[in-house]
């Protein structure tokens, strides 16, 4: 494989982290007594033998320099350092107590750790830094080009275009040519092979949906010969995010779709308990605050104070959420358009600042009382735009498994969308919910949107 120097980084990352230890132990002791020379006598210089033998046992059990490119970044490097540094930690303080080593100064300890990691983590910046200008101008890269053209060819693509500090070149798609695709297309399965090898390509992507099983066979075969990676693009969009996991049998695994987790009935019940209780104290203690602003929406434009609309639920059935009008009377008469933010007119000034502080959202605490949704979920959206938003992003189907919410981890991060692209990045918050939901991250998700209707910051 023509690794171009990345196999270089292995033992550059063990020395580094060596000579990081050994320079901060050393300068540590200077820093505290103002001298390095009882480092190299007894009883330190036994201490500083553990801290490299510790240190070099942890690399040979734990490997922590073995990691894909799609993972050599900043937060990943400086954590799996900081957790090798923990558990360094915990090892000494074991050693310490076994050898009553109380003479050993634990100032200097500190210091050591404190300089190892200012050391290490600037090796791993600065190491960073230097790939990322060393791979803009042309080195240390891969080629690669996709076998099979379709929707997750073009994804894995968009996904190198918008990392181009991986060093990822992309060199052509490969398929059975169609009137459609041929224009798109740098050869067919037969041209495949003299490609790599002509072109040096390090990796083929295989896109499992638009690739069958003895096309998929020839290219692995061909691959130890023309010496290239082969890898496996199979699409679980809309899967995974179900809770899914894999079982054995045998040696066969077997992806289980059924998400034990979304029809959990402890869950539901607490869960149904708390947006009860939690609704009828909104609505009973906030009843003067609700009269006063219906008043003031009745006063400031024309129309009813409510505004009721179809929205789909979970399982897909349909309801109506109600909220206090936020915009003039037959704003959507043209059909449903979505709200394009402080440039759209059909929105009332005090519907703007309903909309800004979420008072709108306050009469669906009546919804959650019919059990049509509940305090935390994601939103619930018109069948018009799911049918749009699930072109682009079959996964959505995954939220319609649980109740919608009055508020979101999507409403808090992103907020209102104007067009089906922002729906579907606010959808890639809202699919964390199904699977991380709990009694304390509901807790969580509602200070936070207490945080936003003080600081006025709807969007």
């Amino acid at each position: 494989m023509r690794h171009r120097y990345s196999i270089l980084l292995f033992p550059l990352h063990i020395i580094v982290d060596f000579l990081s230890l050994n320079v901060a132990f050393v300068g540590a002791y200077g820093i505290k007594f103002g001298t390095i020379s009882p480092v190299f006598e007894p009883p330190y210089v036994t201490l500083w033998w553990v801290f490299n033998l510790i240190w070099l046992a942890e690399i040979l059990v734990s490997k922590p320099y073995i990691f894909p490119r799609q993972l050599f970044k900043a937060d990943h490097l400086i954590k799996k350092m900081l957790i090798l540094m923990a558990v360094h930690v915990a090892i000494i303080a074991i050693y310490w107590v076994a050898v009553k080593g109380y003479y050993y100064s634990r100032g200097h300890i500190a210091i050591t750790y404190g300089l190892f990691a200012t050391l290490g983590i600037a090796f791993r910046i600065g190491g960073l830094l230097f790939l990322k200008e060393y791979r803009s101008r042309g080195y240390n890269n891969r080629r690669y080009i996709i076998v099979g053209y379709g929707k997750l060819a073009t994804t894995i693509r968009g996904f190198y275009e918008a990392h181009p500090e991986m060093g990822f070149h992309f060199k052509g798609y490969f398929d059975d040519p169609t009137p459609e695709t041929a224009d798109q297309l740098k050869g067919n399965y037969d041209q495949l092979v003299d490609y790599v090898r002509v072109n040096q390509i390090d990796c083929v992507y295989c896109c499992m949906p638009y690739i069958d099983n003895s096309r998929l066979k020839g290219i692995v075969d061909d691959a130890e010969a023309v010496d290239y990676q082969v890898k496996l693009l199979v699409d679980f969009r809309g899967f995974l995010a179900r809770g899914a996991s894999v079982e054995y049998h045998d040696f066969l695994p077997v992806l289980n779709l059924s998400s034990q987790m979304l029809a959990d009935f402890q869950v539901n019940t607490l869960k149904r308990g708390f947006d009860i209780a939690f609704s009828l104290g909104v609505i009973v203690l906030g009843a003067p605050f609700f009269l006063l602003v219906a008043l003031i929406t009745r006063v400031t434009s024309k129309g009813p104070v409510f505004y009721a609309q179809e929205r789909i639920g979970r399982g897909g059935k349909p309801f109506l959420i109600y909220k206090f009008r936020s915009m003039y009377v037959n704003a959507e008469q043209g059909g449903p358009v979505l709200s394009a933010g402080y440039r759209d007119s059909r929105i009332t000034p005090w519907g703007w600042f309903m909309r800004q502080t979420r008072l709108d959202e306050l009469p669906q605490f009546y919804n959650v009382l019919r059990g049509d949704m509940s305090v935390v979920g994601p939103r619930p959206e018109r069948q018009f735009f799911i049918d749009q938003i699930i072109e682009v992003a079959p996964e959505y189907k995954t939220l319609l498994k649980v109740k919608p919410g009055i508020t979101s981890i999507g409403q808090i991060k992103f907020g209102y969308a104007a067009n089906i692209e922002e729906m579907v990045q606010r959808l890639r918050y809202d699919l964390l919910y199904p699977e991380r939901r709990s009694f304390l991250f509901d807790m969580w998700i509602i200070a936070q949107t207490v945080r936003v209707m003080m600081q006025g910051r709807g969007k």
